[in-house]
């Protein structure tokens, strides 16, 4: 079920690697490989990555729903 937009407008759109990291209970060098090898959707900007919130939120959403998520599906190419 949606979020009403006034819920989804209080929170980050987007989190940090260590975050995220701390959120799914990895380490971050775990995550910062996952994102290098094209497994973990990110944004880079310049040497920075941060994390959509709505690609954690959607991979949630859909392992409650429907089982096993595998987060390489919203990774569409290996950060250079």
């Amino acid at each position: 079920m949606a979020e009403p937009l006034t819920a989804r407008q209080d929170r980050p759109r987007f989190r940090s690697v260590a975050d995220t990291a701390a959120i799914l209970g990895m380490s971050e060098v775990t995550l910062y490989r996952a994102i290098h090898a094209g497994q973990f959707p990110a944004i880079k900007v310049r040497g920075r990555f941060v994390i959509p919130a709505r690609a954690i939120d959607d991979m949630e959403e859909i392992a409650l729903t429907h089982g096993l998520v595998d987060a390489s599906s919203y990774a569409l190419r290996p950060a250079s």
